[in-house]
């Protein structure tokens, strides 16, 4: 065999094979390649999206917290202003029932007071009669010195 006409075919079996290479084989590998590329830069945007979205995300919850202590901090705010109102509330009403009881007491007191004098009068006044009895050594007809008896009463 020659050696020329062996590299010559040689030759001619190579370009053969590096036109069916460039042809049918290699544009479906670079067309993978290139598909490939694209999903992983693809996914590297979708990271860095994602990194974008989870520190938004945080920032809003930070504010959300922010909000919310602020919120929390007002409520019991006025939770208090309503717990001061109502004790304020209560304690006037305390008063107002603690005066509506010593005038009741009071009251009581001058009507206890009335009666005992008006039992102490009818008393002074039978004891008066009595000593008036004893006195004139005879009897003193209640009913008919009535009307002095009421006079007396009345002085005393």
């Amino acid at each position: 065999m020659n050696l020329n006409a062996t590299l010559f075919f040689q030759m001619i079996v190579f370009f053969v094979l590096g036109w069916f290479t460039m042809k049918f084989v290699w544009p479906p590998l670079t067309k993978a390649m290139d598909d490939r590329r694209q999903k992983i830069a693809d996914g590297l945007a979708a990271a860095d999206k994602g990194k974008a979205d989870l520190a938004q995300a945080q920032a809003r919850i930070s504010l959300i917290e922010a909000s919310a202590k602020t919120e929390t901090h007002a409520r019991m705010a006025d939770i208090d202003k309503q717990a001061a109102m109502l004790m304020d509330e209560a304690r006037r009403d305390a008063e107002a029932e603690k005066a509506r009881i010593i005038a009741q007491a009071q009251q009581d007191a001058a009507q206890e007071a009335q009666r005992v004098r008006e039992s102490l009068r009818a008393d002074v006044a039978i004891l008066a009669v009595k000593g008036a009895e004893q006195i004139l050594q005879r009897e003193v007809d209640a009913q008919a010195h009535a009307q002095l008896l009421d006079q007396l009463k009345a002085q005393l």
